[in-house]
Order: structure tokens, then sequence, then C-alpha cells
């Protein structure tokens, strides 16, 4: 899953984006609302984490600009103001909920979760996957095949539940790249067999399959 982080407290911003990657989210980091609006209508997020007093740009103005466009990423919105009427306008501009600073770590990471449940329940991202004896569920990060449960990193994680979206389709290994990982990113794009390689391993065969030249497959086995 991608988070984008919109945040002008350059410390906070990294230290959330730190937390949220070790969780096996693929974090973006903007620190001026012009910025964040920019990434948020260029890509794809399952969530973003939205200041209110940015430079350039109000989060505020930012999460109506979305909601204008049709966006429904979820949006959880920090301030360091403390009124009901700041809560009242951030979320009458569309925003998700609501986090006044300072807060625990904790908190806002059981805040993410929660909206990407409410999205699940709703059939969005969140929601859990079947590829025949194959269960991935995102929020829980729970991965079983046949009854028995597997453990992954977070990154082998990140892309199997990439592949559970996409169960069926041929996924290139530049979506891949796209998806688990941030942006900026500009490593070794081999990075992506290596995981492909442990998750055969740890799954077992049949599930994942190489489609030369194009990408991975996650199927069914069976048929």
């Amino acid at each position: 899953m991608r988070v984008l982080i919109v945040e002008d407290e350059k410390r906070l911003a990294r230290s959330l984006a730190g937390g949220l990657a070790a969780e096996g989210f693929a974090v973006d980091v903007a620190h001026t609302g012009t910025d964040g609006l920019h990434l948020a209508t260029e890509r794809p997020y399952d969530l973003i984490v939205l200041d209110i007093m940015l430079p350039g740009m109000n989060g505020y103005r930012v999460c109506a600009a979305l909601r204008a466009a049709g966006d429904e990423t979820p949006i959880l919105m920090l301030t360091a103001k403390d009124g009901e009427y700041d809560e009242a306008e951030g979320l009458d501009t569309g925003a998700d909920d609501y986090l006044t600073k300072p807060f625990s770590y904790v908190v806002l990471l059981a805040r993410v979760r929660a909206l990407l449940r409410r999205r699940g329940n709703g059939r969005g991202a969140a929601a859990e996957r079947r590829v025949g004896d194959l269960t991935v569920d995102p929020l829980t990060r729970r991965v079983t095949r046949g009854g028995r449960e597997v453990t992954l990193t977070a990154k082998e994680f990140t892309v199997l539940a990439h592949l559970a979206d996409r169960a069926g389709e041929v996924v290139s290994k530049a979506d891949i790249l796209e998806h688990g990982w941030d942006f900026a990113y500009d490593g070794d794009p081999n990075v992506v067999e290596v995981h492909i390689s442990a998750l055969r391993r740890k799954l077992g065969p049949g599930l994942i399959t190489t489609v030369r030249g194009a990408g991975y497959r996650l199927a069914d086995p069976r048929g």
C-alpha cells in the first residue's frame, strides 16, 4: 500500500515515513501543499496524511481540491491547532479523520489502519484477497496458504499484496517497483526478483509464475 505524507515539519515527516515504511507501506513525502496536491493528482495512493498548516497551499485547500476532482482517497488531517472549529472545517472539506499534534505514533498508525479497514469494508484496496488456497489480509498483514500461516518480511508482503490485488493479471517489474518503493528509489530493479524468489520459497510452488519479458502473475495453479 502507498501512503503520501504532506507535512512541512521535516523531522516529523521523516519520522512518520520511517515508521510507516517499517510497517511495509511505500511512502512518499511532500513538504508544501502545492507539491502534495501535485503528487496526489499524479500518483495513486491508498491514504494521504495531510497537515493543515502548510506553505504554498494549506491542507484545507488541498483536501477540498482533491474532493472536487472526485478523488476519494482516505485523508487523515494533522494540525497543531486544537479546537472544534478546526476539526469541523477539516471534515467539512472532505477529510476522513483528524489528529491533533502532538500525537503518539501508535495512535496515528491505529487511525491509518482504521481508515484502510473502512475503505476495505467498501471493497476498496484494503479488502482481504483470496487466490486459491492463499489468503492475503492487508490490514492484519496475515498470509495463509492451505490454512498454514506464512511469515513474510514487510517488503515481501507489499509485493505479494500487490500481486494479489491484480490476481490473474501479468504485473510488470516496473509496476511492482512503482507500487512498493517510493518514487525516489533509484536502486537495482532486480530487487523485485529477489523478493519474488523469497515468496516462491515461502509460499510453495505454482502460485507465482514468470511471464517472460512481461512480468509476474499470481494465480490459482488449479485453475
